[in-house]
């Protein structure tokens, strides 16, 4: 069975990372519901034929033709089918110089360059096997920016110059495998994102599911503690209304006071003077026309004082 996750990197790291897209791809992946990345579909796609020949591949000799063929052949960048059939299955447990090339095909499938330099007995590369294994070596190597300097990637792939190095970081980005930058002012290599062409090592298998069961439990934690304080967001916005409300309502209720108290006072004054609020101001008899009580002898009841000097005055002054 081929199992494979839909992590930008590779599946080396949904097994460290365990990212969320990493577990919705695979879960979304073996529901069947999400289409798979098409380099991996055309890296199935490739193999297929050398999985169909493997059939006939009944003698060691045969099987391991095969895994060189498969090996070499462009755009074949996953192996764990081909690994699972019977004849080359077979290889591991047959002649040392043909068990050699299942050990190889297990290094292409999950293993990088290092691994190649460290295992003794292994049968030489060719060009095309070494650019491969280099290509596939760099998409593991992605996983964390430390291992992408120039230097640690001239040594873990045994590159001897800076340009060689460009060369497989162009055209490992121009076969689709991923998508980077070279940062050459940096020396560095910057990686956004890694097609998921890694095959799973067997033994990662539980310590993927143990990641993922930790990475559930964590969720469900965060979950957990969202939602409590979403209650306490509501509570305490609740209670703040509740504030605001009556806040509000003492404020009606003091201002219908006020103006209660303040018709009352109108409509004192009101009764109290109709006209203008005010009394009517009361003379202090020291006008200097004053009326007689009583008319004297030929002159009317009411005329004032002081009139016929009036006369006279004006008359001396018109004369």
């Amino acid at each position: 069975m081929y199992l494979s996750c839909n992590y930008p990197h590779c599946a080396e790291v949904c097994a460290v990372n365990a990212g969320e897209d990493t577990r919705s791809g695979i879960m979304q992946f073996a529901l069947g519901t999400k289409k798979m990345d098409p380099t991996q579909q055309k890296a199935l796609n490739a193999l297929e034929s050398f999985v169909l020949l493997s059939s006939s591949a009944s003698s060691p000799r045969a099987a391991a033709d095969l895994v060189k063929q498969a090996t070499s052949a462009p755009n074949t960048y996953v192996f764990a089918e081909l690994l699972q059939t019977k004849n080359i299955a077979a290889l591991k447990t047959g002649p040392p110089e043909y068990a050699s090339y299942y050990t190889l095909l297990e290094i292409f499938a999950w293993g990088t360059w290092a691994d190649y330099s460290s295992t003794p007995d292994l049968p030489p590369l060719t060009d095309a096997q070494a650019h491969k294994l280099r290509e596939l070596s760099l998409l593991s190597l992605s996983t964390s920016p430390s291992t992408l300097t120039y230097t640690h990637l001239l040594t873990a792939l045994s590159l001897s110059s800076t340009r060689a190095l460009e060369d497989l970081v162009i055209s490992t980005i121009y076969a689709g495998l991923l998508v980077a930058k070279l940062d050459t002012k940096s020396q560095r290599v910057d990686v956004s994102s890694v097609s998921p062409l890694r095959d799973l090592r067997p033994a990662r298998v539980p310590q993927l599911i143990s990641t993922l069961d930790n990475w559930n439990g964590r969720c469900i934690s965060v979950l957990d503690d969202l939602e409590t304080q979403i209650k306490e967001v509501r509570q305490k916005a609740l209670e703040r209304r509740k504030r605001e409300q009556r806040d509000e309502t003492a404020v009606e209720k003091l201002v219908g006071q006020a103006l209660k108290e303040k018709g009352k006072a109108g409509e004192k004054r009101m009764a109290q003077d109709p006209v203008g609020g005010r009394e009517a101001p009361i003379g202090d008899g020291n006008d200097g026309m004053d009326l007689d009580e009583k008319a004297g002898p030929g002159r009317p009841r009411g005329a004032k004082r002081g009139g016929g000097a009036f006369k006279n005055a004006a008359k001396r002054m018109m004369g």
